[in-house]
């Protein structure tokens, strides 16, 4: 609803000569400047307990002491104001408070900016076109350092004590250590709660894998409150089966279906790809294992002379791929592939396709942070079929979901 009736707006407007959407903002800048100077003279008067113009209700030896400029960023741009003043100096503005000098909502403007992907340049450009007013790129790098605190925060909230499915996945960056240019890995960890919401847990950033540094990443977990796991959801990530075995015994482990396809054809032919994918269906298809071992010999039988690692790497991950086959359709559309952090990493794409490098592992980290903050907003409903599925786990893991429906 508009604070204004029609009829004060063309008073408004025939009051003044707007020729351009410029001239209704210049406008809009001085009616600022002149609501702030009035609330400022309203604070003083109530300080001091008498009107400018009326002395004689004067019960205070304290009196106003003329003005001080001052200059301030707003979204109209940089406005001057004058601070009344009182003798004693006991006048503290709250409108404005006496060291604030920014009432424009910028640090909210540049940290959103900054979760879009902007570069810290772009960002300082940005503002000094919309708004009047520089800002240099150390001071929008320091901006985004403020929300440092919220994403330790974050990392080390309490989590849930069962989650029915842990997706874990890495994606890669280039970062600036110490002169030279580094790999760096984001290993993203998602969760699925008896609800069938998702979450992301946290992000850590390495530059390798290894069985001491997953289990040091589920024992974060479980000192945040995760006590159990279903089905651990995995790509072949180095070490993560020994440290999943030794942090959640009871957990499954699963070795996501599309990835293990994608892994064994660094193995085959460009030219028998799609031959080799379409036999593959067949045994990742298949109603049980029994039915997945054969399917899973006549093409070893057919392909495994010619394309020997290829084979051997399903051989050597069944144990991981097998449990796939005891799970009814519903789940295994959750647990066939890693799409819930593939998504996940399609948004930190889109917002990190402008940096060929990060200057720093914590410059990453925001980065990220923010990304998957504005991610999450948008996981407002539960996986479909939901309650079929959890019925499902509950016949397959009696006695583990029950204390937490």
């Amino acid at each position: 609803m508009s604070t204004l009736s029609k009829e004060q707006v063309k008073e408004i407007i025939k009051g003044n000569n707007f020729q351009s959407v410029a001239d209704v903002s210049a406008y809009l800048k001085d009616i600022f400047k002149d609501i702030i100077q009035e609330l400022l003279e309203a604070e003083l008067e109530a300080k001091l307990g008498y009107a400018k113009d009326n002395v004689e209700n004067k019960n205070t030896d304290n009196s106003r002491n003329g003005y001080s400029a001052k200059t301030i960023k707003s979204e109209f741009g940089e406005v001057e104001i004058q601070v009344p003043r009182d003798r004693k100096g006991e006048f503290k503005p709250q409108i404005i408070p006496r060291y604030q000098r920014d009432v424009s909502g910028i640090e909210e403007k540049v940290i959103a900016l900054y979760a879009r992907g902007m570069s810290t340049r772009d960002i300082s450009e940005q503002i000094e076109e919309l708004y009047g007013f520089s800002l240099s790129t150390e001071m929008v790098s320091k901006i985004t350092d403020r929300i440092a605190p919220e994403i330790k925060e974050w990392q080390q909230r309490p989590l849930e004590p069962i989650y029915t499915f842990v997706f874990i996945d890495a994606i890669h960056y280039k970062v600036r250590d110490e002169g030279r240019i580094v790999n760096r890995a984001a290993y993203v960890v998602v969760g699925v709660t008896v609800e069938g919401s998702k979450d992301i847990l946290g992000i850590w950033i390495g530059d390798n894998e290894s069985s001491k540094f997953w289990l040091g990443v589920l024992n974060d977990l479980k000192n945040r409150g995760v006590e159990d796991v279903l089905i651990f959801c995995v790509d072949g990530l180095t070490g993560i089966k020994e440290a999943i075995n030794a942090a959640y015994p009871k957990a499954e482990v699963q070795r996501c279906i599309i990835h293990q396809l994608r892994n064994s054809f660094k193995y085959v032919s460009f030219k028998d790809i799609k031959a080799f994918s379409n036999d593959f269906k067949e045994v990742y298809r298949a109603i049980n294992e029994e039915v997945a071992l054969e399917k899973f010999c006549e093409i070893k039988g057919k392909w495994g002379k010619e394309y020997p690692y290829a084979i051997q790497s399903w051989a050597n991950n069944w144990d991981v791929i097998s449990p796939f086959y005891k799970f009814p359709e519903e789940i295994r559309r959750i647990i066939y592939t890693t799409n819930i952090i593939e998504g996940l990493h399609r948004q930190y794409r889109k917002v990190t396709k402008t940096k060929t490098m990060f200057p720093s592992d914590s410059s990453l980290e925001k980065m990220l942070y923010l990304a998957s903050m504005n991610v999450v907003k948008k996981w407002t409903q539960r996986y479909k079929n939901w309650d079929r599925v959890l019925s499902q786990l509950m016949i397959q893991y009696p006695g583990r979901l029950e204390n937490y429906i």
